[in-house]
């Protein structure tokens, strides 16, 4: 619930976000009644960024957006929704523009389903979420960490977190996110890798050789 807004604060004590993340113009997948959008104050470098949700298109597919057109793609709570999560992420990255950066939060299958799928709390899940686990509860349960393995030949990995610093462990279950403050979530920042980079397999150039004799 709120989740783009909870995520406001946190975000401002990253300059990454502001000076990096949110640069440009960019696109809010599954932004619903949170729009990012509404903080771009807080984000100066941000141009514009679209909502995208029901009505716009199938997130899973994005099919009405050209390939390397954003700067930057967000979405909250929005990967659990989709068929294949998979193949949604690939899109999310086709349409971001080499060099852009995308940002996703997906619940933590622990502190937000708490051992049982299919959710109680949010119907429309489709699947759960860990950060790395050998073994999950969930028959539905995708490795985030595997998942972004699994696209590094197009997108670093900048940053991934478990967003626990106001969930509370000890209480009796219920769904933490519709407190004001409560987050359930994993973090994840992609950086789509521009096509120089992919060939140097690295960000930098190795340095060049001195000349000889010298």
């Amino acid at each position: 619930m709120l989740e783009s807004s909870k995520a406001v604060m946190r975000r401002l004590h990253d300059s990454r976000f502001a000076t990096r993340y949110f640069v440009g113009d960019g696109i809010d997948i599954g932004a619903g009644a949170d729009a990012l959008i509404q903080y771009g104050e807080f984000f100066p470098l941000m141009r514009s960024c679209r909502a995208w949700d029901f009505g716009d298109g199938d997130a899973q597919f994005m099919a009405s957006l050209a390939d390397d057109s954003l700067d930057f793609v967000h979405s909250s709570h929005c990967l659990e929704h989709m068929g294949d999560p998979r193949e949604a992420l690939s899109h999310w990255l086709r349409i971001l523009k080499p060099g852009g950066h995308l940002i996703c939060l997906v619940p933590d299958e622990d502190m937000y389903e708490q051992g049982i799928f299919p959710s109680t709390f949010s119907p429309g899940h489709q699947w759960t979420f860990t950060m790395h686990k050998v073994a999950s509860w969930s028959a539905k349960s995708i490795n985030l960490l595997e998942l972004l393995a699994e696209v590094a030949f197009i997108a670093q990995t900048i940053k991934v977190e478990q967003l626990d610093a106001t969930y509370r462990y000890g209480i009796a279950r219920f769904d933490q996110t519709q407190t004001p403050v409560g987050e359930c979530a994993l973090e994840f920042v992609l950086r789509k890798l521009p096509a120089d980079e992919v060939t140097r397999r690295g960000r930098f150039a190795a340095p060049a050789s001195p000349p000889a004799g010298t």
